[in-house]
């Protein structure tokens, strides 16, 4: 029995650790700012809960606040952080730009699956698994994250159903992986005028992408109201509403028709849909939706008023109460699986980096674009603006503009990826 079962009480320490981690990876202590460089501050936010649930201080079982989070803040996140699409600056960053994002999304759809076929080929027993533990399941997840983000990742989690188990350790080869990468894409920012020179690149336009970056942050900065912050959380909390609604009608008998296919034909093609059944999946779906048509909108604008900041915090506390879930003790006695999901891991950024550099060389992308357009993938909003502020502080917020875009694709590309893995496994 935990020591803390009151949810108000457990959301009070949820919110103290995030409180913590932010307070302390902003502070200019030297020995802070040395700790988060070796240790993310989200890799925390994780971890912090699952300590403190497998000390019994708190428990994810006894809890209701991850199933609160994940059907209410999640879809809510989705919105908020797809309003500030902006398809048409997007565009104007130019093809090349675009080329590099949706060749990186590309090189993860198709990388997992090869990685996962590799290391299964010796070792068949590490990376398959039944029921919830299967490892493509966990593996769609990492792919929720690197093609959108956290939001995806999740969302991933709740429409395959992986094992809470496997997902924590889904959550580092996550980490460990794409920080491995974004400190070689860090490095790579210093030598970029020698990068560009391999990839016979012209980087001329990236003065004039600065530009047009700084034009558009002016253009949608603004104080908000109370007013304006009030209607900008009735549109998203009336989109999450419309996603519920749209799920409870069409999910049901679609999980009906599909069982009914399968029940008659057990090997026929309908086992790869059961997706569709899950009322998680349409929920999911549609928020994105909703929040893709909001970008065509006035809507959209509300971006100035700081909706994916709103967006990200409440990703933090579904982070948060996802970590709760782990059993760090569990996960330390599964480590001769963990170890060759490290390696799926590795294979899987190196098809996709191998993938990215081929592309850019023959279009003679610069390397900006390169970096971007994967970080923009694998680390999404929260770290794309510093792959991109490394070259230039104005350009971070093509980061931004990219990862959202990712963010919208995440969900849809992942499922590809999943339906892809899944195959490779049977």
């Amino acid at each position: 029995m935990p020591l803390f079962t009151n949810d108000a009480i457990v959301l009070g320490i949820l919110m103290g650790l995030l409180g913590l981690v932010f307070y302390t990876s902003s502070s200019k202590n030297p020995f802070w700012q040395k700790f988060y460089k070796v240790i993310p501050a989200l890799l925390l936010c994780y971890f912090l809960p699952a300590i403190f649930n497998s000390l019994g201080i708190i428990s994810g079982e006894e809890s209701n606040l991850y199933f609160v989070a994940s059907r209410y803040l999640l879809p809510a996140a989705l919105i908020l952080l797809c309003i500030a699409i902006d398809l048409k600056s997007i565009i104007n960053l130019g093809p090349k730009a675009l080329i590099m994002f949706f060749t990186a999304t590309l090189g993860i759809v198709i990388g997992g699956p090869i990685a996962l076929a590799i290391v299964g080929s010796f070792a068949p027993e590490a990376v398959g698994g039944e029921g919830a533990n299967a490892i493509w399941r966990g593996l769609a997840t990492v792919a929720g994250s690197w093609i959108g983000g956290g939001a995806n990742q999740t969302a991933m989690k709740e429409i395959y159903g992986a094992s809470d188990t496997l997902f924590s350790a889904m959550i580092v080869v996550d980490v460990f992986v794409a920080n491995l990468w974004m400190a070689f894409l860090l490095y790579g920012a210093g030598k970029s005028d020698a990068i560009d020179k391999k990839l016979k690149a012209d980087n001329s336009a990236i003065a004039e992408l600065k530009k047009k970056v700084e034009d558009y942050q002016a253009q949608i900065t603004k104080t908000p109201t109370t007013g304006n912050i009030m209607i900008l959380f009735a549109l998203v909390f009336i989109g999450v509403g419309l996603s519920h609604w749209f799920s409870d009608l069409v999910a049901p008998g679609l999980d009906a028709f599909i069982s009914n296919k399968i029940a008659g034909n057990p090997d026929s093609g309908w086992k790869f849909l059961t997706s569709l059944g899950s009322g998680f999946f349409w929920i999911v779906v549609i928020a994105t939706t909703v929040g893709v048509a909001f970008s065509f909108t006035p809507i959209r604008k509300m971006e100035g008023y700081g909706a994916s900041k709103y967006g990200s915090i409440f990703i933090y506390i579904l982070v948060a109460t996802i970590g709760m879930k782990m059993d760090i003790g569990e996960l330390i006695s599964q480590w001769q699986v963990f170890k060759f999901l490290i390696l799926v891991g590795l294979i899987w950024m190196l098809i996709h980096v191998s993938i990215l550099l081929g592309v850019a060389k023959l279009v003679k992308a610069p390397f900006f674009f390169v970096a971007i357009g994967s970080q923009a993938n694998v680390g999404g909003a929260a770290s794309a603006p510093v792959v991109a502020s490394a070259f230039a502080p104005a350009l971070a917020p093509v980061g931004v503009l990219l990862a959202v875009l990712g963010y919208a694709l995440g969900t849809f590309g992942a499922i590809l990826c999943a339906t892809l893995l899944q195959t490779v496994a049977l």
